[in-house]
């Protein structure tokens, strides 16, 4: 036929394929690459269809019921699920896959052909590879179970010479509904509890029948029953009957029953007997440790060669306790718990049936405990090598020296060292700025809290933290800062989404010293700046509240959200009957909260829209006339707005002189806001690429006041300080907009990330010149590069 002849447009859809085209969820990237190499070969399959053979292209399923078409929908997405197999896919029309897999069957395929099948290749589906006769058994089967009995379903083909598609109609009568249901019991003491359960039942009158929900009222039961000492029971000895003799109109009435023969020993409850625990049990060896000591508590014994675990450190975290009736919760939260201490690698629980006749209708259970610990010391080291989007770049150190169950009673010890040398690799004055960065710091980690007695929580164990640390950072041409701190809190996880941080005490102390002249001078001229240097001394309390769906790894829609609340120099100004020194030392006082909240809209594996919110406002009062400088909020960087440097942006429309050193400092506030939107896809593999849009910046809510003897020049630099970073209604020109693209290899969790920004909005230009088109205006200097770890949110 004279249509045979006809070359195909790639663009035109297939006539009988118009049904089965769809979006394809290829990343824009790989599209264009496989569009542009499929171009030059043309993307005709139907030459390469054996004579044979029909190419499958995709099927359709019908529903007719006289049911409303709402409550069809989850019915009718069920049975798409057992169509089998997918045909090849698609993408603009075109079988991109299928074509690279027939140019690769060739006598002579070449390397690009053969690359391209490996990459991306499929191997054809034909009709004949389609059971239409199983598939339609499937769906009878599967609407029976969901209650429309006796339905129909029906195929149809629609093909030619070389393609076909299938339609499956499904005809469905009215399904049958609940009317009542009952427990058929007798005089077994099982079946109050069974009642009991049932209390709580998701079967309603008018519902129809569905299978797969009496399955899970099964699994409920059993769960129910087992934690009532039930400890041999299994959903399998549960059965529901239908009864449909008493109606003519397709209803039916369920009753719940004990198969017959169940064993005697799965329909009594059992109490706990004993319970002992191994805290130094070797997996390895699988073997039990020497009794030299046994030691009780709480009617537990705890058997160990020699004290590795102190017993009464042990036994608040077992929340089963001798003549308790079995429950299975309470042995996963014991096991979790015990998991959670952190001085275990493996946690196991025993329950082992007593070799005796049950009496009175129960049985017994020795519960043992085998604890394999993890090993007791260790040292990790970690070379980084360091890039900013400010120009600084260097390599840096880290050692941490780990001790566990260091007072043998699953307290953990570390200690972290590090050092980091940095240099400014960009022109102009900053060439050769250099700085250099040490630290120690300690942290002891107890899994209880101190000093109140212990708590059974449910959950989680809460652990009381205590860190001392000391920070050195001397930057050349400028000054040597050195801080100390310390604190003391607790943590705990309210429950698998909820995570609380308390520190009641919270302790910092800097030191400014050896300031150049030229570090004085900025000084003198930045009231601001100075008044945040100059209070040395912050005590006060922080809370942190995490709420964190991103560990459900099966939600679609997780949201995370965070908040801080960090107040300081009240309890010091109460102690001191407020005066605005103490231990000799002027202390800051302030309030400042922050709010975090992400949303993550995902769907297939690998893509995900990212959208940020961030807020931060702190006042400062009493004592302060500005936050401390190490509190103040800054914008710009990989983290934050990346089409400006890291700290670049702000306060308001406010820019410091861009070959002065002075641009490190005062470019900060006590108001931030950001916002970020983030699309995440996968080009190939562990390549992953994102493309993005940044919004921040950072103002001023309050002005620093003057001190004695100001220079005009410092007075004239703090009034365009104020003016130009001053909050006000306007604050949305003030934005600093940033438009970009970024690769990242992600390797089982560890990503180093690409990123390239250009802005959008750039607020410290004059009004009427702020918009700009990225990565055009202003030629190559417009496009700012981030090297980081990690994703940026």
């Amino acid at each position: 036929m004279k249509r045979r002849k006809r070359k195909p447009n790639p663009i035109k859809k297939n006539k009988k394929g118009n049904n089965n085209m769809k979006l394809s969820t290829i990343p824009f990237l790989r599209i264009c690459i496989l569009f542009c190499l499929a171009i030059p070969y043309g993307c005709s399959v139907g030459k390469y269809i054996p004579e044979d053979e029909t190419l499958f292209t995709g099927a359709e399923i019908t529903v007719d019921s006289e049911e409303e078409k709402r409550a069809l929908k989850p019915v009718e997405q069920e049975l798409n699920t057992l169509i089998r197999p997918a045909a090849n896919s698609t993408v603009l029309g075109m079988r991109l896959g299928l074509y690279y897999h027939y140019k690769a069957q060739r006598e002579k395929p070449g390397f690009l052909n053969k690359w391209l099948n490996k990459k991306f290749g499929e191997e054809p589906v034909y009709l004949s590879d389609v059971n239409t006769q199983r598939i339609e058994e499937l769906m009878l089967n599967r609407l029976d179970n969901r209650g429309f009995f006796y339905s129909k379903v029906s195929t149809e083909i629609d093909s030619t010479k070389k393609y076909a598609s299938v339609n499956y109609t499904a005809q469905l009568p009215k399904p049958y509904t609940l009317e009542q249901w009952k427990i058929d019991k007798d005089s077994l003491p099982i079946y109050s509890e069974i009642e009991q359960a049932m209390a709580n039942t998701q079967l309603k009158a008018g519902e129809r029948f569905d299978l797969e929900l009496l399955k899970y009222e099964r699994e409920r039961i059993d769960g129910y029953l087992k934690n009532r000492g039930y400890y041999n029971f299994n959903p399998d000895f549960l059965i529901f009957e239908a009864d449909t003799n008493r109606y003519e109109n397709r209803k039916f009435d369920l009753f719940l029953r004990l198969k017959k023969g169940t064993p005697e020993k799965s329909i009594i409850p059992y109490t706990i007997d004993s319970i002992a625990v191994y805290p130094n049990y070797s997996i390895e060896n699988d073997s039990l440790p020497q009794v030299s000591e046994i030691t009780e508590e709480n009617g537990i014994q705890f058997i160990q060669d020699e004290e590795f675990f102190k017993s009464k450190r042990l036994e608040p975290y077992i929340l089963f306790e001798k003549g308790q009736k079995y429950n299975s919760e309470t042995a996963r939260l014991t096991s979790n718990r015990l998991a959670a201490l952190g001085s275990y690698k493996f946690v196991n629980i025993r329950f082992n049936e007593m070799d005796t006749s049950s009496v009175d209708n129960k049985g017994l259970l020795n519960a043992d405990i085998f604890l394999s610990p993890l090993t007791k010391r260790s040292i990790r080291t970690e070379l980084q090598a360091v890039t900013k989007s400010n120009g600084f770049a260097g390599p840096g150190i880290a050692v941490t020296y780990n001790n566990r169950n260091v007072f043998n009673g699953g307290e953990t010890f570390s200690l972290t060292g590090n050092f980091a040398y940095e240099t400014q690799l960009s022109g102009g004055d900053n060439a050769g700025l250099t700085s250099i960065a040490g630290g120690l710091k300690a942290n002891l980690l107890l899994p209880r809290l101190v000093p109140f007695s212990p708590s059974r929580f449910n959950y989680a164990v809460p652990k009381t933290k205590i860190s001392l640390g000391g920070d050195i950072l001397k930057r050349s041409k400028l000054y040597t800062l050195t801080s100390f701190n310390g604190s003391f809190g607790y943590t705990w996880n309210a429950n698998k989404f909820v995570y609380h941080e308390l520190n009641p005490i919270s302790i910092t102390y800097v030191n400014l010293t050896d300031t150049t002249e030229e570090f004085e001078e900025i000084l003198a001229n930045n009231s601001y700046l100075s008044s945040s240097f100059e209070q040395q001394f912050i005590a006060g309390l922080n809370y942190t509240f995490t709420y964190n769906e991103l560990v459900d790894e099966n939600k679609d829609r997780p949201i995370y959200a965070s908040t801080t609340l960090d107040v300081a120099g009240n309890t010091l100004s109460l102690l001191n009957g407020g005066k605005s020194t103490a231990f000799g030392l002027e202390y800051a006082q302030y309030a400042k909260a922050d709010i975090d909240f992400r949303y993550y809209l995902k769907w297939g594996k690998e893509n995900a829209v990212v959208s940020r919110l961030y807020a931060g406002w702190g006042i400062p009062y009493g004592n302060s006339s500005t936050l401390p400088f190490v509190k103040q909020f800054y914008s710009g960087g990989p983290y934050s707005v990346r089409a400006f440097q890291i700290r670049s942006l702000g306060p308001g429309t406010f820019r410091s002189d861009e070959d002065s050193t002075s641009s490190f400092f005062d470019q900060s506030g006590n108001l931030k806001l950001e916002a970020n939107l983030e699309y995440r896809f996968t080009i190939w593999s562990y390549l992953k690429g994102a493309l993005f849009v940044d919004a921040g910046n950072v103002w001023l809510t309050n002005e620093a006041e003057a001190g004695e003897g100001e220079s005009e020049e410092s007075i004239a630099f703090n009034r365009q300080l104020t003016t130009e970073g001053k909050f006000g209604s306007d604050w949305i020109t003030e934005l600093g907009i940033g438009v970009g693209f970024g690769l990242r290899v992600d390797i089982q969790s560890f990503v180093i990330r690409f990123d390239f920004a250009s802005p959008l909005q750039v607020p410290y230009l004059p009004e009427g010149e702020r918009i700009r088109t990225p990565f055009i205006d202003g030629g190559s200097e417009n496009v700012i590069f981030n090297f980081a770890i990690g994703y940026p949110f």
